[in-house]
């Protein structure tokens, strides 16, 4: 939980205190300052992520000619240890911990290790972990307060499973596991499990990453599949029993839509159906700040219906849900309340990855959602599969990468969606979304010369339409 408070003016400058407070998980885990992507979000996640891609790496290395003095290859003779692997993760985590609560030291921020809920419009009361109460007033008030996993209401043993927040710092392997959810946690979660030579199963309540573009979507989850990930869909989980404490073994019962039943022993059951707004105990009906049934605030450039309190982050209503978007949202609003900025932030045609065991990368309109505004008629989607070059050698899945451009037909087929299945795409989207920012078109896709060879290459040669019927599938030559 985090809040900014400016209590009075030095100079330009604002007297400011950062109330941060992290309740323990059901399991008990709690975290130093820095939020959820510092410490149980984007950074473990992508650290875990390239635990797993290391060991792929591992894995191709004979036929690359790696092998030890011995003559024996690489995947024969090592082991993956995740209490190794944690310990890095975490000393990198505490490192940035120590860089932010210098930062706000050197800035002169009063940094508060205390929960705060609002009294009145100007006054907050302060409770810090033994208890004791304090009070403090302040001009304006910003709420960032984020999100955390939702558990569900109807699953009996829910409290014997663990979610995202206790996973990255587990003292000992979670051995097999099943994950619950269908959400990009969930499947990261899995991908990079799975990575790491556990025994994964993802019991799916109803489709894959809802929100993103469902072709994609489907292709994830069958790559996935394909890697040994076991996929049970629909099924939604009723009853997680304890069946043994040491060797410790949950049995997990699901129901799928057909009625029947399935049962799967494991060792860790990991929650990610979802994540719910830090919104309630804050407050805010004391205040009268408007917050929807969902938990979210709706804003006006980041301003709640009360004058002076403004809001960031993954509380916002129909807002993306990104670390970048509520760092980009917060500095323009400070500027525009304290130093006499105009500019706002833009939420439109932001970037996103999702990091699979092949990543997924897109920015702009869904193919749904481009269909739900423009009406398919109005639309030509390019398409096409592709085999990394790095992977032929390796004979590793062919054909399993995707790009897909959504074009706008009557402006010039304006790009108005790209997405992207494959090695490092967050890197090949972050740029890409410059494109769509500036409306390009098709044509000026066309126009580049790409990189050879590279996944990205692929977007400047797209030429097969969904609506041409033609197989999108990718000649397995290079050249």
């Amino acid at each position: 939980m985090v809040w900014l408070l400016r209590k009075k003016p030095l100079d330009w400058a604002k007297k400011v205190a950062l109330l941060d407070f992290v309740k323990p998980s059901p399991q008990g885990t709690t975290w130093g300052i820095g939020g959820t992507c510092v410490n149980v979000g984007c950074i473990p996640k992508k650290l875990m992520h390239q635990a797993a891609l290391v060991g792929q790496a591992i894995k191709h290395s004979e036929v690359y000619g790696w092998q030890t003095h011995e003559g024996q290859t690489l995947d024969k003779v090592l082991k993956h240890s995740w209490e190794r692997m944690v310990e890095a993760v975490q000393a990198n985590i505490k490192s940035s911990n120590f860089k932010y609560r210098v930062a706000l030291r050197s800035e002169k921020v009063n940094y508060i290790n205390a929960y705060g809920q609002l009294i009145d419009h100007h006054t907050i009361k302060i409770s810090d972990k033994s208890g004791k109460e304090t009070q403090m007033t302040s001009k304006d008030f910003l709420i960032a307060t984020g999100e955390r996993p939702r558990m569900p209401d109807d699953c009996e043993g829910a409290e014997l499973a663990i979610t995202s927040d206790d996973l990255f710092s587990l003292p000992e392997s979670p051995g097999k596991t099943v994950v619950i959810g269908a959400s990009y946690v969930a499947l990261e979660c899995a991908g990079f499990l799975k990575g790491l030579d556990l025994d994964v199963s993802v019991m799916v309540r109803s489709i894959l990453l809802r929100g993103f573009d469902q072709e994609m979507a489907e292709k994830i989850g069958q790559y996935m599949a394909d890697e040994g990930v076991k996929f049970h869909r629909p099924c939604v989980p009723k009853k997680i029993e304890l069946v043994s404490e040491n060797p410790r073994v949950l049995r997990v019962t699901g129901v799928c839509q057909d009625g029947s039943e399935v049962v799967e022993e494991c060792k860790t059951v990991l929650f990610a159906i979802g994540r719910k707004p830090c919104t309630e105990n804050i407050g805010l009906e004391n205040v009268g700040v408007a917050v929807e049934k969902n938990g979210k605030i709706p804003v006006v450039n980041e301003q709640t219906n009360v004058p002076n309190i403004y809001a960031v982050g993954d509380i916002l209503s129909k807002r993306p849900e990104l670390t970048p978007v509520a760092i980009e949202a917060g500095l323009r609003l400070v500027n525009r309340l304290y130093n006499n900025k105009t500019e706002k932030c833009d939420y439109s045609n932001v970037p996103t990855t999702i990091f699979t065991p092949l990543e997924y990368g897109c920015v702009g309109l869904s193919e749904e959602d481009a269909i739900k505004q423009y009406g398919e008629d109005n639309l030509e989607i390019y398409i096409q599969n592709s085999t990394p070059f790095e992977w032929t050698i390796a004979h590793h899945l062919d054909n399993k990468c995707f790009g897909k451009l959504i074009t706008l037909k009557n402006e010039n087929e304006r790009v108005i969606g790209f997405h992207f299945l494959g090695p490092n795409a967050g890197e090949i989207t972050q740029f890409a979304a410059i494109a769509l920012k500036k409306q390009a078109t098709k044509a000026e896709f066309d126009s580049l010369i790409g990189i050879h060879p590279t996944c990205a290459e692929l977007f400047t040669s797209l030429k097969i339409t969904k609506r041409s019927g033609i197989s999108p599938m990718q000649a397995l030559c290079c050249g």
